[in-house]
């Protein structure tokens, strides 16, 4: 064996022993369980309600691990950038999450850009309706998981990927079908 295939072996062996995906996320298709939790936008306290914006259009429900990670800054930062795009098709941008959820205030305005609002999932209670956890080191975590719902309420994406590269490219993708079939 080449010495990068054991180093690689030896890799992906360490993140299985510290991370572990608990189940599989629910299925485009499904109904999104309603919920409400407290967030920020631009770093202000607020309290978001997943039926209340669907009564406005399209919702972009983003879970991701914790806040000020290398992997979700970038996706941040990514949904951030794409925003203004998801507004003008209809839609809006909601990132939650189970770690770090005392600092949501800073990491809205910070790698969130001020631009869409971030929940505090304490205790991974709505990522397991969502049915998106994993465990990191001994933590229960939401899993990076993006998903697309219908003001109707019906899931029209669910996205797992630990990589943040895609879900851009995936949920932008999934609004624009949206839009162009009821346009």
């Amino acid at each position: 064996m080449k010495p990068f295939s054991i180093l690689s072996a030896a890799v992906v062996l360490s993140l299985s022993l510290f991370t572990t995906h608990v189940e599989a996320a629910l299925e485009a298709g499904s109904h999104a369980p309603n919920f409400t939790l407290q967030g920020a936008l631009a770093g202000k306290p607020l309290t978001f309600s997943l039926q209340q914006a669907l009564q406005k259009g399209l919702v972009v429900l983003y879970f991701f691990p914790a806040a000020f990670s290398k992997g979700c800054n970038i996706e941040a930062n990514a949904f951030a950038e794409a925003t203004d795009e998801f507004n003008r098709l209809g839609a809006s941008v909601v990132g939650v999450t189970a770690g770090n959820v005392e600092q949501v205030d800073e990491f809205s305005r910070k790698e969130c850009r001020d631009k869409f609002t971030v929940a505090a999932d304490p205790g991974a209670k709505v990522a397991r309706q969502y049915q998106t956890l994993m465990q990191l080191n001994g933590k229960t975590l939401s899993e990076r998981t993006s998903f697309v719902i219908a003001p109707d309420g019906k899931i029209l994406l669910s996205y797992t990927d630990r990589s943040p590269e895609a879900h851009i490219q995936k949920t932008m993708a999934a609004v624009k079908q949206y839009a162009d079939s009821h346009s």
